[in-house]
């Protein structure tokens, strides 16, 4: 290990400021979005977020402070403490909108699909680092493949049977990543790639041929999200409501916007759950395509530090977390954005940092923190880096 020279890393201030931002943006937006509801205090939904962005602050420093590499250590326990609860939302967690995926404490809501999604990213990670970034043949990339589908397909099912696709694809995208990053052999990727598209075409053809068996597999209500997300226009007053209004939101939006709080879909309660699946609605409708990219590049600014930290970080696992972390916040702004504009079905995925919600917020500001305690731990050497 050649180490004549070692400057330790301070915090990541762009990455701070980014989540400060997308702090603001998310109360405007929340705000906002929740315009149409009629309550008492019409800063009730505000007040919530601001304390779930005071907890998840709290959380992400907490995390920062605390080596990341003994997480390694308590990874498999996290995770299977994570199944113990996803299986007792099964049996006593809460009915709403027709999935079952929280449990109530009191007042509030706790979703642990949310949080499995972090104990996926530290178990894979510590799965893969055993192997030191071993480049693997299509062949030895089976052991290290098997392994990794072995426990991602425990939680992708748990959650999928609540039923929550969404968070189910994101636990997939997570493991795809780290897929993409570690030594396997990237014709087994390329494999998978091709398994899925398989996937994809044979449910195509049981819909067109044999129908019966298509809704074994695929349930009433997802098929009608399809339905409205291929065909807007024709199912505009049933399955593709929420996607029509939201993409005529948007597009009145134009350059510049309507103006803060004066979007007539949104404050017309024209576009429901506005301040949690649909916020992206808000931003476009109201701030216009100057907000919306404005958006966007904090986004870029935030996936593009987190790569810096992963590039930068003394220790394999180290970099897995932070591949795992981008695999995880990509995915959900791409479908979340994309959903609002029609490239993607409408699942019930919030958009990171900016939509209402308990669960996912302190998700996203978790995963942040391991990102921070990855980079307040990393050394720059002189001469190369030790992975050993």
């Amino acid at each position: 290990m050649h180490q004549t020279m070692k400057k330790q890393h301070g915090i990541d201030f762009a990455l701070l400021l980014t989540v400060i931002c997308l702090f603001v943006i998310s109360l405007l937006a929340v705000y906002s979005g929740s315009g149409q509801y009629e309550t008492q205090d019409m800063f009730y939904f505000v007040k919530r977020q601001i304390f779930w962005y005071i907890v998840g602050f709290g959380l992400m420093a907490a995390i920062a402070s605390f080596d990341y590499e003994l997480l390694e250590r308590l990874s498999f326990r996290l995770f299977t403490g994570g199944i113990f609860l996803i299986i007792l939302v099964h049996f006593f967690g809460t009915n709403q909108n027709g999935s079952q995926r929280w449990i109530s404490l009191g007042p509030i809501k706790v979703q642990p699909s949310e949080f499995m999604k972090i104990f996926v990213i530290l178990l894979l990670a510590a799965i893969l680092n055993r192997y030191k970034h071993q480049l693997f043949t299509f062949k030895e990339s089976i052991i290290p493949t098997f392994k990794i589908l072995c426990w991602t397909v425990v939680p992708f099912f748990l959650i999928l049977i609540q039923p929550d696709l969404g968070t189910a694809l994101v636990i997939l995208s997570i493991a795809f990543t780290l897929m993409i990053v570690s030594g396997i052999s990237s014709k087994m990727i390329a494999a998978f790639i091709a398994s899925f598209l398989a996937l994809l075409a044979f449910l195509t053809y049981l819909h067109n041929e044999h129908f019966e068996h298509f809704t074994k597999i695929i349930k009433p209500h997802q098929l009608d999200r399809i339905y409205g997300w291929l065909s807007p226009d024709e199912f505009d007053s049933t399955y593709g409501y929420q996607l029509k209004q939201a993409m005529l939101g948007i597009g009145s939006g134009q350059l510049t916007g309507s103006g803060y709080t004066q979007g007539i879909q949104v404050q017309g309660g024209n576009i429901p759950e506005a301040h949690t699946d649909f916020i992206f609605a808000v931003i476009g409708e109201e701030f216009g395509f100057i907000g919306a990219s404005l958006l966007m590049c904090l986004y870029f600014m935030m996936v593009y530090r987190i790569i810096h930290v992963a590039m930068h970080a003394n220790t394999l696992y180290g970099l897995y977390i932070c591949a795992g972390v981008v695999g995880l916040i990509v995915f959900q702004v791409f479908q979340n954005v994309g959903m609002t504009v029609g490239l993607m079905p409408v699942t019930g995925l919030a958009l990171p940092f900016i939509s209402y919600g308990g669960s996912a917020l302190l998700t996203n500001m978790i995963a942040i923190g391991l990102v921070f305690s990855v980079n307040l731990r990393s050394s720059s050497y002189m001469f190369g880096r030790n992975w050993d």
